[in-house]
């Protein structure tokens, strides 16, 4: 939920989204929480953030949802969205 960055369902954050400056490099990554054994978030606070939750796609649909089966959707979509064409590192050459 606003102002918190990420993927949200209710309080709990579905999706971590990052950037990090430094040296004269931006990085920026995502963390899409699949299958995810969520018991480890039990340990810690997750981002910083006390009181909110993590989930999954598989806690959500109620069924195991595999990287793989969510990897090719996300990856059609991000070019869509970024009006870009990725390419893989056995395609860089």
């Amino acid at each position: 939920p606003p102002p918190f960055t990420g993927v949200w369902m209710g309080d709990s954050k579905l999706c971590a989204i990052g950037v990090h400056c430094g040296n004269h490099i931006t990085s920026h990554g995502l963390a899409l929480n699949c299958c995810t054994d969520l018991t480890w978030f039990d340990h810690i606070v997750p981002c910083g953030l006390e009181g909110k939750g993590v989930t999954s796609l598989s806690h959500e649909l109620g069924q195991h949802v595999a990287v793989n089966h969510v990897l090719e959707p996300f990856l059609d979509s991000f070019q869509e969205v970024f009006d870009c064409t990725l390419v893989s590192s056995e395609d860089a050459g």
